[in-house]
C-alpha cells in the first residue's frame, strides 16, 4: 500500500486548506482534484509515481477532507476561484489539471474562468456532460434528505466498520472500489461534512440528475491538449458521457479503461499512471489561446 504523503496547510481568505504536495516545486505541474464527498487521499496510489516528474499537487476543496467547512458558496465558479488563489499562493503560474467526478467540474470551470492557468485539461469519470447520473445521487439530492443522512451514517457504525476495515487490511483483505466509497461516505458522518456536501451536491445535482452541463461550450476546451480517462463500468456516471464529450473537444484523447468502474485512479492505478504520464509526454502546454471573441463569434456563424 502506497505511503500517504503528509498534510501541508495554507490560510486563503481566512480559511484552512490542505494539500499533499510531491515531486519538486519548478517542474511541470500537475494539479489533482478530488470529487464529491473526497479528498487528497484518493490519489495515494498515483501521486508519488506522478511526483518522479512533474510537481504534484493534491488539495481538499473547502467542505471537503482537512480543509475548512464554512459558510458560504459551494458552486463550482466558487471552487474555480479558490482553485486560481490556491495556486496564486504556491506560486505555481500554470498546471495541468486532473479532475475526477465533480472534480472534473471544477477543472473546466476553471479551463472556463481562467484559461491562462491551463496547460492541459483531463477529465476522470467527469461530471458536468451529461444529466445521467447515479440513482443514489438523485436520491440524496430530494428535498430534506439531509435530515435523513444521520439515521443512514450514524458515527458509531462509522468508527466499528473503520476498526474491520483496518483488521481486513492487516490481513491483505480489501478492495480498492470499496474502500474509496467507504472513505466517501464515512466522510458524511461529520455534521459540518455533511452540510458542506449538501451544498455542493445541490449545486450541480436534483433529483432528475445533473444541472450543469458544458456540452455546449466544450469547443473552448480545444485550446488546450484534453484527455478524457473513464472505466467502462462506471455505475455513478455513464461512459456514454465519456465518448459524448470526446466528440465535442477536437483533437481530444480518450481512454476507456476495461474492467473498472468510477475510480481508475484507485482501481487500476498503474493503467491510470501510464497513460497520464504519456499524456503529458506526447502534449505541449497550451500557448497563448484564440481570442474568446473569435472563438464565441466562430461557433454560432458555424451553427
Amino acid at each position: 500500500m502506497a505511503k500517504r504523503l503528509p498534510l501541508e496547510h495554507v490560510t486563503i481568505h481566512g480559511h484552512d486548506v490542505g494539500y499533499r504536495r510531491a515531486g519538486t516545486p519548478g517542474k511541470q505541474a500537475l494539479l489533482l482534484i478530488h470529487g464529491l464527498a473526497g479528498s487528497s487521499k484518493t490519489w495515494d496510489l498515483v501521486i508519488n509515481e506522478l511526483a518522479a516528474d512533474y510537481d504534484v499537487i493534491a488539495p481538499d476543496l473547502l467542505g471537503h477532507g482537512e480543509s475548512a467547512k464554512p459558510r458560504g458558496d459551494y458552486s463550482l465558479g466558487a471552487f474555480a476561484s479558490g482553485m486560481r488563489d490556491f495556486l496564486a499562493v504556491l506560486d505555481v503560474p500554470s498546471v495541468s489539471v486532473v479532475g475526477h467526478s465533480f472534480g472534473g467540474g471544477v477543472a473546466m470551470q476553471l479551463s472556463y474562468q481562467y484559461p491562462h492557468l491551463m496547460d492541459r485539461l483531463v477529465l476522470v469519470g467527469s461530471g458536468g456532460l451529461g444529466r445521467e447520473v447515479s440513482a443514489l445521487l438523485r436520491l440524496l439530492a430530494l428535498p430534506g434528505a439531509e435530515y435523513l443522512m444521520p439515521l443512514g451514517i450514524p458515527q458509531a457504525v462509522v468508527g466499528a466498520s473503520n476498526e474491520i476495515g483496518k483488521f481486513l487490511g492487516r490481513r491483505n483483505i480489501r478492495s480498492a472500489k470499496l474502500g474509496e466509497f467507504w472513505r466517501s461516505y464515512s466522510s458524511l458522518a461529520g455534521a459540518e461534512n455533511r452540510q458542506a456536501f449538501v451544498k455542493t451536491m445541490r449545486g450541480v445535482i436534483e433529483p432528475g440528475g445533473q444541472t450543469v452541463n458544458a456540452s455546449d461550450r466544450l469547443y473552448l476546451a480545444a485550446q488546450s491538449p484534453v484527455m478524457i480517462v473513464w472505466g467502462d463500468r462506471d455505475g455513478v456516471i455513464p461512459v456514454s458521457h465519456a465518448h459524448e464529450a470526446h466528440a465535442a473537444i477536437e483533437n481530444s484523447r480518450l481512454e476507456i479503461l476495461e474492467d473498472v468502474g468510477h475510480f481508475p485512479h484507485v482501481e487500476a492505478p498503474e493503467v491510470f499512471v501510464d497513460v497520464l504520464l504519456d499524456f503529458m509526454a506526447t502534449t505541449k502546454p497550451a500557448t497563448a489561446a484564440q481570442s474568446l471573441r473569435d472563438l464565441l463569434l466562430a461557433h454560432d456563424a458555424a451553427d
